[in-house]
């Protein structure tokens, strides 16, 4: 006998599982630990205390899964985990490590929880509670040669996003997730909620969600233009009011709010947002769309601007994120341009209008 070769890997008990792992594990998993088909087989038998809740994913108690349970084991079903490349590979598994509350973390791959779930999951309040969903959807590549089952619902795409980890589950960002569970929705007054609950919560720009929206070529469906529409307005609503925050919390000099700038006796300048005339500086938010940024449009807006610039006046833009996200900064953007007009030559003589 050679006593230099090492000695076969001995399965690590059942209780072991069920104390120190999740709760919901892959057949690739148990496998990975020691755990033979016969005997997952075994467990799952009518009245056993295991059971399989979607194909090659099991439970490790008995009764209905929990909200977290089901996150866990759609990401099992649809993606692929460490332990099961290891599985694959024929490498014994290692003991999961753990996040600071010692539960273990599982590194996923190829899959994100999205739509209605992973809204929630992001903290709305206006979907359904996870457990009372029908389905979780999950995001999986193009390639993924599986199906929608039971409560797994693949939405398939050509990239995944960069995921956002929440609770330990790799989920959507906001606009991916608000367009996926938008592309399962037929009710109009659903749509709106959420496109209003995205915007009044601060969760992501109008923007963004509207690019995604195209991208899903969802702004095709009336209800969901509608939406949209409002949504737009509630975002440039919410933008104007930080804006106004900007120039009382920080003491800036009140300038002309909404107002439209013209030469005297002459063409019409554009209006802006706000507008200093005795320092000639404007602010004007960027609140354009991807549905408004064809050439002909981008090819205007610039044109404004730079019109106003030939005639002295300073344009300092914002966009809602920059409002939202550095609002101090933007004060000093604004500041030190309404200082800096003393070094520039004087503006030219315009015409102030209400817009």
């Amino acid at each position: 006998m050679n006593h230099n070769t090492p000695a076969p890997l001995s399965p690590r008990p059942l209780r072991h599982l069920v104390e120190a792992q999740r709760r919901v594990m892959s057949g690739a998993q148990l496998k990975a630990h020691g755990v033979a088909a016969a005997a997952v087989h075994e467990q799952c038998r009518p009245g056993g205390p295991w059971q399989q809740v979607l194909p090659g994913v099991f439970l490790l108690h008995p009764g209905p899964p929990t909200s977290e349970e089901r996150l866990h084991a759609v990401l099992l079903y649809a993606g692929r985990t460490a332990d099961t490349r290891r599985a694959t590979d024929g490498v014994p598994a290692q003991p999961a490590a753990g996040d600071a509350h010692g539960a273990p973390v599982v590194p996923y791959t190829d899959a994100l929880v999205t739509g209605l779930a992973a809204l929630t999951l992001h903290g709305f309040v206006s979907p359904p509670p996870l457990l009372s969903l029908d389905h979780i959807d999950v995001l999986v590549p193009r390639t993924r040669r599986l199906r929608s089952t039971d409560f797994a619902r693949l939405v398939r795409t050509t990239g995944l996003p960069t995921p956002v980890q929440l609770d330990g589950v790799p989920v959507a960002p906001v606009p991916r997730a608000l367009a996926d569970a938008i592309g399962q929705l037929a009710e109009a007054g659903a749509v709106r909620r959420l496109l209003t609950e995205a915007v009044r919560g601060g969760h992501c720009e109008p923007a963004a969600v509207v690019r995604e929206l195209t991208q899903a070529r969802l702004l095709t469906r009336p209800h969901v233009v509608d939406a949209v529409d409002s949504l737009l307005a509630e975002g440039r609503a919410i933008a104007e009011d930080r804006l106004y925050a900007m120039v009382r919390e920080f003491g800036l000099p009140d300038p002309l709010w909404n107002v439209d700038l013209r030469l005297p006796g002459g063409p019409h300048l554009g209006g802006v947002d706000a507008f200093w005339p005795d320092q000639a500086v404007a602010v004007e938010l960027d609140t354009r769309t991807p549905r408004q940024d064809e050439p002909a449009v981008y090819s205007e807006y610039v044109r404004k601007r730079e019109h106003l610039e030939r005639l002295g006046v300073t344009v300092v833009h914002l966009t809602p994120k920059k409002l939202r996200e550095s609002l101090e900064q933007q004060a000093a953007v604004v500041r030190t341009a309404l200082m800096a007009s003393g070094d520039r030559d004087p503006a030219a003589y315009l015409v102030v209008l209400p817009r």
